[in-house]
């Protein structure tokens, strides 16, 4: 196990690190690349290669690690196919990561996820690097609100409030329907507000039992229940910094209460004792239930609602914004061709108007998949996105609803043909002048049989051959 600053890396298959001059100087895959044995002692062999020595078929401009080094950045990469010096082919996932020292860029570190699995491994092992690259982002601090992007005035403004409240003591709620971005804010509040990494706690309560919540965030004491041990709570955990509680509506009603008295005067008592303890704890709550439907509903207390109030911020859904659906989806084409390797470079504008006019309940988690799905599943030459490659659902959604976006069903010479400004007027004086080239030919150049052949006056026909410049 690697473990970075606070972030425990586990569970992957390769790791690498590259100096700025493209000299491997840390490498685990001997036995692989080596092909044998006695990988160990061949170490020194393959190590102090130069990267391109080593991968000889990674283009300068297409390396992960010549980015990363050349910008500083963070870079992911999924699916790339690559070869090494000895013939061996690898299908990985990458994140990329600079490595610094006093403020310098001294070397790539490269963390690798093997993925020639079977479907359904490959599936979970998706998932598995989908989520360390979350966790990449948050330990590294790349979630700022700088990295927030939005054209929305309203979402702008929450920005700004948000940056207030990162640095005053206030309870924080965010609330937004799900996909909104409510841990993005946390996140970033989190970054603004200064607080050391290994003073800030984040916890889910929805991924937490009922019955155990109470002793995770407040700890136990031992003898509290059968096997129960001294034990600290995550607000015990959290004192001088932070505490996130994502889904806060799923603490239980009489924890709430608990959790009410420590946000008034910063004092609880452990599961099983009589002894207060004293905190200091910023504390930032999310959750995607209406805060006056969850009181009407019960879920959460009034007076705890309130006592969140002074630092709400709401986040609008996507279909309330709409200049952002536009701006996301820009966005997300040219970050997934980034990571996938693709070359999209736009959409069609008739499904951009549909993207406009749909819900997106899922909001803008929804559309970041959907233009996932549709970049991957892009074939080679194709650089723009169609109808023909959304997601299943959503072609059942959007095309019924959208005419447009189906093929008409005569199928004809132009249904390929690249539409441009005027091009109606263009094609339908192409299609006269035809007729009429046609009619004249069959009348060996009589006018008046050309006109009848037609069905239209012999003067009309004059007319249309001035106006067409047909001789």
């Amino acid at each position: 196990m690697l473990n970075i600053g606070s972030l425990l890396i586990d569970s992957l298959d390769y790791i690498m690190i590259v100096d700025k001059d493209y000299n491997i100087i840390y490498n685990t895959r001997y036995d692989l690349t080596l092909g044998d044995d006695s990988a160990e002692s061949k170490k020194n062999e393959y190590l102090y290669k130069n990267f391109f020595e080593v991968y000889p078929n990674i283009k300068k401009e297409e390396s992960n690690i010549v980015r990363c080094i050349e910008t500083g950045e963070v870079i992911i990469r999924k699916n790339q196919r690559y070869e090494d010096y000895l013939g061996q082919i690898y299908i990985t996932n990458n994140v990329t990561l600079p490595l610094k020292r006093k403020g310098e860029l001294i070397a790539a570190v490269e963390i690798t996820l093997d993925m020639d699995f079977k479907e359904k491994d490959k599936q979970l092992a998706e998932i598995r690097f989908d989520e360390f690259v979350k966790r990449i982002k948050e330990a590294s601090g790349q979630i700022t609100f700088d990295t927030i992007i939005t054209e929305d005035a309203d979402m702008k403004r929450n920005i700004e409030k948000a940056k207030v409240l990162s640095t005053m003591p206030n309870p924080t709620l965010i609330y937004g329907e799900t996909g909104t971005g409510k841990e993005v804010f946390a996140q970033a509040m989190i970054n603004y507000s200064g607080v050391p990494k290994n003073n800030v706690v984040i916890q889910n309560c929805a991924a937490v039992p009922e019955s155990l919540i109470e002793s995770i965030l407040f700890g136990t004491v031992k003898g509290a229940y059968t096997g129960a041990e001294n034990h600290k709570g995550l607000f015990e955990v959290a004192d001088g910094g932070i505490i996130f509680l994502d889904e806060l509506n799923s603490i239980p009603f009489h924890v709430q209460a608990k959790l009410l008295r420590v946000l008034q005067d910063g004092t609880f008592k452990p599961l099983g004792s009589n002894v207060d303890k004293r905190v200091k704890v910023k504390v930032i709550a999310a959750m995607n239930v209406d805060p006056m439907v969850a009181i009407e509903k019960n879920i959460i207390r009034k007076d705890l609602f309130y006592r969140f109030s002074s630092g709400l911020i709401t986040l609008a859904p996507l279909r309330e914004r709409q200049e952002d659906i536009r701006l996301f989806t820009h966005y997300y084409i040219k970050y997934f061709s980034d990571i996938y390797d693709k070359d999209i470079l736009d959409i069609k504008e008739n499904l951009m108007i549909a993207f406009l006019k749909y819900k997106w309940e899922g909001n803008v988690r929804e559309l970041m998949n959907t233009i996932e799905f549709m970049v991957t599943s892009a074939s080679a030459g194709e650089n723009v996105l169609t109808a023909e490659m959304l997601p299943v659902y959503l072609k059942d959604r959007i095309i019924p609803e959208m005419p447009y976006l189906q093929r008409p069903r005569n199928k004809g010479v132009y249904n390929n043909f690249e539409f441009e400004p005027g091009a109606y007027h263009k094609l339908m004086d192409d299609f006269e002048k035809n007729m009429i080239e046609e009619a004249l030919w069959q009348s060996g150049g009589n006018k008046s049989e050309a006109a009848r052949i037609l069905g239209i006056p012999r003067q009309t026909l004059k007319y249309r051959m001035k106006i067409l410049q047909i001789k």
